[in-house]
C-alpha cells in the first residue's frame, strides 16, 4: 500500500513556519518588553534608581561643627567644644551580629544584650554610641567589623563641671541647648550643619569622604557672661558648706551688682556635672533661682516699709507703732510674734530691726490695700523680671480685687505672696541704688571672631522709690544688722545693710503651716552706703536650726568679705598705698 508523503512534508512546513513566526513574536515581544523596562529604569526612573544605588554605597548624616564657646565676664572658658567620634553601623552589612554585639558592647561599655537586640531588629543604618571617648574606639579601629563606621563629630564639654551649671545650662546629643544659656542663646551658639558624603565599598566599609556640603552658612558666635567664675566659686562653696553643715535639703545663693542688675554668682545646692547630666534628675539640673517661687517671710517686711514711707503715710523711721503686747486679732485669725515675743511701741526703724509681725501689719494698715498692691507691683512682684534666662516664673501675686480680709495683714510680713529669689533681688536692688529697678541680666557680650557684636548695657525699668526713701531704708537695714537680727550677717570693716528671714514651709498635704520645716534667710548690701554687691541666701528645710540670721546671715557674712576683697574694696581704716615703679 503506498503512502502520499507530499501532503505531509506540506503540513511539516506550515507547522515549522508556524513556530518560526511564534518565536520570532516572542523574541520581539521580550525585546519589546526589555527595552520598555530599559527605558523606564534608565529614563523615567534613573533618579530614583541613582539614588538607591548612592544609599547603598555612600551614607549621609548631619553634623553640627562649631558650636560658639560660653565665657565668664573675664573670659574664661564656661563651655567648649572637643573632638571625639560616634560609631555608627549599617545592620545588612554586618556577617556576624553575635560577634559584633559582643565586640561593641565590651569596647563601648555597653549592655550586650540591647545592643545585639537592636542589631537584630533595626534594618535601617543607626548610630550604635554617640560622641564616645576617645579610649573606648581606638581599639575598634583596628579590628575592622564589617557594617561598622566611625564619624567625626564636636562633644560639648564644661571644663569647671559643676561652676554655674544651672546658669550655663546643657546641650544634648542632638546638639541644641535645652537649659540655661545654652538653651536661651541657642541661635547665636548653635554652630554650622554640615551634611556629609560617605562613599563605601561592597562590604559597607568606608571608602574615603565625597563631599561635604553646607546646610546653614551662618557662623556661630561666642556668648560672654555677666557671671565670674571666682565670685561664682566662693558662692557655692559657703553655700555647699552651709547646707551640709544644718543638713537642709537645698539652698541657693545669687550675687548681683545693684546699678547693673548683672548677675555675678547664681549658685545652687545639690549641685549637678552638666558633663554627665543624664546622671541627676531633672528637678536637679533647675536654676531654682529664677524657676521656683517661695513665701519670703521677714525680709519682704522692708517691702512694706519702704511702700509706707515712699507714699508718704508714714512720715519717718522714728513713726511709732503700737504692737499689741505680742498678739493681734483681725476678723477671725490671731497675729502673733515669732519666738512669742511682747512688743509693746515701736519705731519703724525698730519693727523691722526686731521683725516685729505685728508692726508690720499696723504699717500696712497704713497704707491700705490699693496703695500697698501698687507699690508690690512696681516692685516687680506678681511678674517675671525678663532676666534673659529660660523658665523664669512670675511667682504668686493675687490680684488686689481677689483679696480677702487677711491679705493684706499676711502679706504685710511675707505670706500668701510667692516670690523667685531673683525678683527679691532685684526689689532690693532698687532700695541699694536710690529707688530703680534695674532688668536683671546674664549676658554681657556676643562675640563674633572674637570681637564684640553685641553688647547688654543696664536698662532701668522704672523707679520705684524716691532716692530720699533710698535713704531712709538704707539706714533702717544698716540698723537691722547692728542691732537687730542681722547681727551674724554683719562684715568686718563693712557698714552692712539686711534682713534676716524665717519663713514656715506650707504644707499643701495637711493644708497648714508645718511646725518644723522653715526656709532660713538673708538678703543684704555691702557697703551700705555705696552698695557694690546685694547677696541673697536661702536655705531650705535646715533640721539642726532654723533662723535666719544663724543659718543664713553667715553665708552672706562669708561670701560678701571674700567677694570685696577680691573686688578690692577696702575695708574701713584700710589705708592705700600707690606705689611708684618709675
Amino acid at each position: 500500500m503506498s503512502r502520499k508523503s507530499p501532503p505531509l512534508k506540506k503540513d511539516a512546513r506550515a507547522i515549522l513556519k508556524i513556530r518560526l513566526v511564534g518565536v520570532a513574536c516572542l523574541f520581539i515581544l521580550f525585546g519589546m518588553a526589555l527595552g520598555t523596562r530599559l527605558f523606564y529604569l534608565q529614563v523615567i526612573n534613573h533618579d530614583e534608581l541613582v539614588a538607591l544605588s548612592k544609599k547603598q554605597y555612600a551614607d549621609k548624616e548631619e553634623i553640627v561643627y562649631g558650636r560658639g564657646v560660653i565665657f565668664d565676664r573675664n573670659q574664661n572658658t564656661l563651655a567648649m567644644n572637643i573632638e571625639v567620634e560616634s560609631v555608627h553601623i549599617n545592620p545588612s552589612r554586618v556577617k556576624d551580629k553575635s560577634y559584633t554585639a559582643r565586640t561593641l558592647a565590651s569596647h563601648l561599655n555597653m549592655d550586650r544584650g540591647k545592643v545585639f537586640g537592636d542589631l537584630s531588629s533595626k534594618q535601617r543604618p543607626y548610630w550604635v554610641k554617640r560622641k564616645c571617648n576617645l579610649e573606648e574606639v581606638s581599639k575598634l579601629h583596628h579590628l575592622d567589623l564589617p557594617g561598622v563606621r566611625f564619624i567625626s563629630e564636636q562633644k560639648r564639654v564644661y571644663p569647671k563641671r559643676e561652676l554655674a551649671a544651672s546658669v550655663t545650662g546643657i546641650v544634648g546629643m542632638d546638639d541644641k541647648g535645652f537649659a540655661g544659656s545654652e538653651y536661651f542663646h541657642q541661635s547665636i551658639l548653635k554652630g554650622t550643619t554640615v551634611h556629609r558624603v560617605i562613599e563605601k565599598d561592597a562590604r559597607g566599609r568606608n571608602i574615603r569622604s565625597v563631599s561635604e556640603l553646607v546646610k546653614t552658612k551662618s557662623k556661630s558666635r561666642d556668648v560672654v557672661l555677666t557671671i565670674d567664675e571666682v565670685i561664682q566659686f566662693i558662692a557655692e562653696h559657703h553655700l555647699k558648706k552651709q547646707v551640709e553643715k544644718y543638713e537642709a535639703d537645698s539652698g541657693m545663693v545669687l550675687v548681683m551688682e545693684p546699678h547693673t542688675g548683672e548677675m555675678l554668682a547664681m549658685a545652687n545646692v545639690p549641685q549637678f556635672n552638666p558633663n554627665k547630666y543624664q546622671a541627676y534628675p531633672k528637678e536637679k539640673r533647675r536654676n531654682r533661682i529664677i524657676t521656683h517661687s517661695y513665701e519670703p517671710g521677714s525680709i519682704f517686711k522692708p517691702i512694706t516699709a519702704a511702700a509706707a514711707l515712699d507714699s508718704g503715710k508714714v512720715k519717718s523711721t522714728d513713726a511709732l507703732f503700737f504692737c499689741e503686747n505680742g498678739k493681734f486679732k483681725i476678723k477671725s485669725k490671731t497675729y502673733r510674734e515669732a519666738a512669742n515675743h511682747k512688743f509693746d511701741w515701736l519705731s519703724l526703724q525698730n519693727i523691722i530691726a526686731k521683725s516685729s509681725n505685728i508692726g508690720s501689719i499696723k504699717i500696712a494698715q497704713e497704707l491700705g490695700e490699693k496703695q500697698f498692691y501698687k507699690y508690690i507691683r512696681k516692685f516687680g512682684f506678681g511678674k517675671k523680671t525678663g532676666i534673659d534666662l529660660p523658665g523664669e516664673s512670675a511667682g504668686l501675686l493675687t490680684r488686689q480685687s481677689g483679696w480677702s480680709g487677711l491679705s493684706l495683714p499676711s502679706i504685710s510680713f511675707g505670706h500668701e505672696i510667692g516670690v523667685t529669689p531673683i525678683q527679691l533681688a532685684t526689689a532690693w536692688s532698687a532700695i541699694a541704688n536710690g529707688g530703680n529697678l534695674v532688668l536683671p541680666q546674664v549676658t554681657k557680650l556676643i562675640l563674633n571672631n572674637g570681637q564684640v557684636e553685641k553688647s547688654f548695657s543696664p536698662k532701668i525699668i522704672r523707679r520705684v522709690i524716691s532716692e530720699k526713701t533710698s535713704r531712709q531704708m538704707i539706714e533702717v537695714l544698716k540698723n537691722a544688722v547692728k542691732n537687730g537680727t542681722g547681727t551674724p550677717a554683719a562684715v568686718p570693716g563693712f557698714e552692712t545693710a539686711g534682713k534676716t528671714g524665717t519663713a514656715q514651709i506650707f504644707d499643701w498635704n495637711s493644708g497648714s503651716y508645718s511646725q518644723n520645716k522653715y526656709l532660713s534667710s538673708f538678703i543684704g548690701f555691702v557697703p551700705a552706703d555705696a552698695p557694690k554687691i546685694v547677696v541673697r541666701v536661702m536655705i531650705e528645710n535646715p533640721r539642726k536650726h532654723h533662723w535666719g540670721g544663724v543659718v543664713a546671715g553667715p553665708v552672706f557674712r562669708e561670701i560678701s568679705k571674700e567677694v570685696l576683697r577680691y573686688l578690692n574694696e577696702p575695708a574701713k581704716g584700710e589705708r592705700v598705698f600707690f606705689l611708684n615703679h618709675a
